[in-house]
């Protein structure tokens, strides 16, 4: 019966070590690609960086940064969302 025990106990461990090793693994993957944008909105400038699954995931995530930051409200933070960045820049890893 001890035996039975010890051998659910030690499965649970191994499940619970794959998960974890998976979680690690696919968090990683998502943030291959970091960018720093700059966006420039009614004269004022904002610089972020933000990492991102592709290259283009990583821009707009950091131009939606900038945006929130520079503007008021939701209306003036989509037209912001419209307005290509003042600057993308890959960061090496």
């Amino acid at each position: 019966m001890a035996n039975k025990k010890t051998q659910v106990r030690m499965i649970m461990i191994l499940a619970g070590v794959v998960f974890i090793a998976l979680l690690v693994y696919l968090s990683r993957q998502q943030n291959q690609n970091q960018y720093e944008v700059c966006v420039t909105f009614k004269g004022a400038m904002h610089c972020s960086t933000a990492a991102g699954a592709t290259q283009t995931e990583a821009i707009r995530s950091a131009q939606g940064i900038d945006c929130a930051l520079l503007t008021n409200g939701r209306d003036e933070n989509m037209v912001c969302l419209d307005v290509p960045p003042t600057s993308t820049r890959p960061i090496a890893k």
